[in-house]
């Protein structure tokens, strides 16, 4: 039996390490080998669910569901799926790592009951659903783009939200914040934009960059 249990928790690592690769090229929360450690410790927790208590079923006074010691993975997944999801206003980020590190677990759990098929065709699915869904319906969806600028010309703010509102962008939440820094009045703001083509990304970016006394901080 133990090879097959070093086998079952050899190809959990793949799996997981696979998924988790798609997301380290995607510079995502978790890469690969957050998902290569969720879907190994998943396989290793299932195989201890069903094979680590034998000795103790065969007691007749001893009445136990070995079931309950994978199920916790379900549950217990979702706190390293929240340390993913970052929050910042009406900005959401993460939501898809987060699920996921979830179908990880499962995959993991199946490999770890000895359903490597099963296991095979859920990570092709789940590379499915994270890589050609994105592409097949990226004309109906939103992207989201948080930026945070600096500039001390004041004029340079509307010349920025004229060019969001031309590029048929959505603004979702916009605050902006002053300081002094040398005498010089300074204006830090922190937008949240929603468009449909991703092209525009860039081309905002080159716009702002090119504007007089304005430096970009921070754009994703």
């Amino acid at each position: 039996m133990l090879p097959d249990f070093i086998l079952r928790l050899v190809i959990a690592g793949i799996l997981g390490a696979v998924i988790g690769l798609d997301r380290e090229i995607r510079a995502k929360e978790a890469g690969f080998r957050t998902h290569f450690l969720v879907s190994l410790g998943s396989a290793l927790i299932m195989i201890v669910s069903q094979y680590g208590f034998s000795e103790i079923a065969t007691m007749q006074t001893v009445s136990f569901d070995p079931s309950r010691v994978a199920a916790q993975v379900v549950s217990g997944i979702g706190f390293i799926g929240a340390g993913t999801i970052i929050i910042q206003k009406k900005f959401v980020r993460g939501l898809t790592t987060a699920a996921g590190l979830w179908a990880t677990a499962g995959i993991g759990l199946a490999v770890g009951a000895g359903m490597y098929w099963v296991g095979i065709a859920a990570t092709l699915l789940t590379l499915i659903g994270l890589e050609f869904l994105s592409i097949i319906f990226k004309s109906f969806g939103l992207h989201t783009i948080s930026l945070i600028y600096s500039t001390n010309d004041e004029a340079n703010l509307i010349k920025i939200t004229d060019k969001i509102k031309q590029n048929n962008q959505q603004i979702i939440s916009y605050n902006t914040e002053k300081e002094t820094i040398a005498e010089n009045l300074i204006f830090k703001v922190n937008i949240v934009i929603k468009t449909k083509n991703k092209n525009e990304e860039s081309e905002l970016f080159h716009f702002i960059q090119n504007l007089p006394h304005t430096t970009i901080e921070k754009m994703e």
